[in-house]
């Protein structure tokens, strides 16, 4: 579902920083896999490289069998809109909106009629049991509600990838918890691979598999 083949990100500057070098990797459909490593260790780095946000220096990415440095721009944004969902620390949430309508906001892009959006989009917040705050403003929400919103956006398209970059460090433990355990469930129940960058080692472990980061290289990659 997602495999790297010798890729390398390097920044240029003053002094060359080299964010990750040489790696290969290979996650298999339906994977729940962490991304751990200290602060400047690559994982955001790799997340973004994944999702098509940024471009590596060398290597090659596949997801889901296509390679993504083959495609052009219109291919590459077609492949983020069905193949992936992005999860954000900050939820990244339009204030204007409902929960309903940043939910919908995805579907509206991939041109859908209303009622097939709003039939998708309460359903999913169905799914992250939201069904009573389908129409409250992201002010009007905890923390946790916001990143369940987050989660259902996430999900508007059904992607066979999630990337998750930080989803609990927002919040506090005990609704972390419950926001890891919502993720845990929508890989069991939708079969999505998911890889989640954390700095969170308890967070880490709790995932099937786990990889660790430093200074740009897999150190380790362990199943449990």
């Amino acid at each position: 579902m997602i495999e790297l083949c010798g890729l390398s990100k390097r920044f240029d500057g003053k002094r060359e920083v080299v964010a990750l070098d040489n790696v290969s990797l290979k996650i298999e459909k339906g994977e729940m896999v962490s991304l751990a490593g200290p602060s400047g260790s690559g994982k955001s780095t790799m997340l973004n490289l994944i999702g098509g946000l940024d471009h590596p220096s060398s290597g090659e990415i596949f997801i889901d069998g296509a390679k993504l440095s083959g495609l052009n721009d219109d291919e590459l944004t077609r492949v983020r809109r069905d193949k992936i969902g992005f999860i954000f620390q900050f939820f990244n949430l339009l204030p204007t909106l409902s929960s309903l309508e940043n939910v919908s906001l995805p579907l509206h892009l991939r041109g859908w009629p209303k009622a097939k959006i709003d039939a998708r989009a309460k359903e999913l917040l169905g799914l992250v049991r939201l069904d009573h705050r389908m129409e409250h403003l992201p002010d009007e929400l905890s923390g946790g509600e916001r990143q369940r919103v987050a989660i259902a956006r996430a999900l508007s398209v059904y992607p066979p990838v999630i990337l998750a970059d930080e989803p609990t460090g927002n919040l506090d433990s005990a609704t972390g918890v419950e926001i890891l355990n919502l993720i845990r469930d929508v890989n069991e129940r939708l079969g999505a691979t998911i890889l989640m960058v954390t700095h969170d080692r308890e967070v880490a472990e709790s995932c099937p598999r786990r990889i660790t980061l430093r200074d740009g290289k897999i150190i380790e990659d362990r199943k449990r």
